[in-house]
């Protein structure tokens, strides 16, 4: 019979495991009496559970209808983000991290929530599996864009489409950026100013406060410079 450590070694060599490790990290950085931004995505479906499991007293919003059924059921309070205002901590995942901390979101299309979000909380904790990590980002950005004249804005900016997909969770359809992504500013910038687009996925490193990445060695813990509004 396998040791525990040997057995939890083995289970961070997977990618779901990995997903597990870093949903209970970011757990405990959650304090009794927080107000708390539920993320979207397949590694914050760990961290909900982990968060319940604490038992703590907690004010919830949640950036997707998904992630709120799921808060509900464990028994997390959720409301609406102006009922809250500024929260104290936000735990989200990421489609891609690079070395500066920018990061690519919007795989499940809520990224608009998601960037709302992160902007209202004091902190901003980012977990993912080792795979999100890459040497820089890559295409596609996610888009929310308009559902009127949505196909002349994606003209505008060339190398973009929609997404064969549901919209997002304000009823907006969702594209995809597939140009070249290797200045993030920049193309952050332009991506804001054509009209039509909602939001991006570009998330910039000002709006993260840590970053959990697991991997097979464990969960490494970046801290950022986040610039608090």
């Amino acid at each position: 019979m396998g040791s525990p450590r040997a057995s939890a070694a083995a289970s961070l060599d997977g990618i779901e495991g990995q997903k597990r490790a870093a949903a209970q990290a970011a757990a405990a950085l959650v304090n009794d009496g927080d107000r708390v931004g539920l993320g979207t995505g397949s590694t914050v479906a760990y961290f909900l559970p982990a968060l319940s499991a604490r038992g703590l007293s907690l004010r919830c919003v949640a950036t997707s209808l998904a992630t709120e059924r799921a808060a509900r059921e464990l028994g997390l309070a959720v409301e609406e983000l102006d009922e809250l205002g500024r929260l104290d901590i936000a735990i989200d995942g990421a489609d891609q991290i690079d070395p500066r901390g920018w990061l690519v979101k919007g795989g499940g299309g809520a990224h608009t929530r998601e960037k709302i979000v992160a902007a209202s909380a004091a902190r901003l904790v980012v977990i993912a599996s080792a795979e999100k990590a890459v040497s820089s980002l890559g295409p596609p950005v996610p888009l929310e864009v308009l559902r009127f004249g949505a196909g002349t804005t994606l003209a505008s900016l060339g190398e973009a489409r929609l997404r064969d997909a549901p919209p997002s969770p304000d009823g907006n359809p969702i594209a995809d950026y597939f140009g070249p992504v290797d200045d993030p500013p920049a193309l952050a910038a332009r991506l804001s100013s054509v009209p039509g687009v909602v939001e991006h996925g570009l998330f910039a490193p000002g709006l993260v406060s840590d970053i959990l990445i697991a991997g097979p060695g464990g969960v490494e813990h970046r801290k950022l410079n986040r610039e608090t509004p």
